[in-house]
């Protein structure tokens, strides 16, 4: 299998991805947009989609960094702050986030990790408030599905314009759609500290994951059917254990049944039900 096995009809998928945003915050009553950009190629293309969908004056992007964020970031969020033709709005979190940092000594990356995605949120959060917005989420369906992303922190959304779309297929979409070339051939990072990348901490590149979760998950082929198709044993494994050791990340709480109707069990409509 090669990765034009992911190709999709770019401009029917942007045309799609624009609708679905107009139509959902439509739904739900609001007419804004927050979003948290990040400088990577996600928020980029996000971006990108929502003004397309409901015009510069309607979506609020915010800049969050910490203080050991890159250069590059900032460089890019800029680029794509211009590109899409929307007014420059910073919000540091050094601050909020080394106080608690003080408190935690010998506290781990993967932790501070974490704990900077859960801040971004808060912020973000914070400020739909102000604009009466929702949040649009920036994950990528490759993220979701082996879990490399923060739960309550960049996984926390009113709604995901992009998660059914693997990175090869948002790479092929920002293309399509002319976003700016530094902004679609860097290395995907989510910046938490110097010389990070997803693919590092992943342990694989994401057109080979791409391929292996498209088998696993769109075509539901067995291990192997997939290792058939010539890819490693051990890969294979380490994928989908990623996949089952997340699926907590990908589904609501579970409530305990005490009752006739319970929340997501029986009283299941969706959220425009009352319309």
């Amino acid at each position: 299998m090669t990765v034009d096995t992911l190709a999709l009809n770019n401009a029917f998928v942007e045309d799609y991805l624009k609708r679905f945003v107009q139509e959902e915050l439509h739904t739900s009553g609001f007419t804004e947009a927050c979003i948290a950009l990040s400088g990577g190629l996600d928020s980029a293309l996000v971006l990108k989609l929502a003004v397309d969908a409901l015009g510069a004056d309607h979506v609020h992007a915010i800049f969050l960094p910490y203080k050991i964020s890159s250069a590059e970031s900032k460089r890019d969020v800029r680029t794509m702050f211009e590109f899409c033709g929307i007014p420059w709005q910073e919000l540091d979190i050094s601050g909020m986030a080394d106080a608690y940092l003080a408190l935690q000594p010998g506290i781990d990356r993967l932790r501070t990790g974490n704990l900077l995605a859960r801040l971004r949120m808060a912020v973000i959060f914070d400020q739909s408030k102000k604009e009466n917005a929702l949040v649009v989420g920036t994950s990528n369906k490759s993220e979701l599905l082996v879990g490399y992303s923060t739960w309550y922190g960049d996984m926390a959304c009113a709604i995901m314009p992009i998660g059914d779309l693997y990175k090869t297929q948002v790479r092929s979409l920002a293309r399509h759609i002319g976003l700016p070339q530094q902004v679609i051939a860097k290395p995907p990072s989510a910046d938490l500290w110097a010389g990070q990348t997803d693919e590092g901490e992943i342990g694989v590149s994401y057109e080979t994951l791409d391929q292996v979760l498209y088998l696993l998950v769109d075509q539901r082929c067995s291990s192997a059917e997939v290792i058939s198709e010539g890819f490693d044993l051990d890969l294979v494994q380490r994928v989908e254990r990623k996949i089952l050791t997340s699926q907590f990340k990908r589904v609501p709480p579970p409530i305990a049944k005490l009752s006739q109707r319970t929340v997501g069990t029986d009283f299941l409509y969706p959220r425009d039900w009352r319309k």
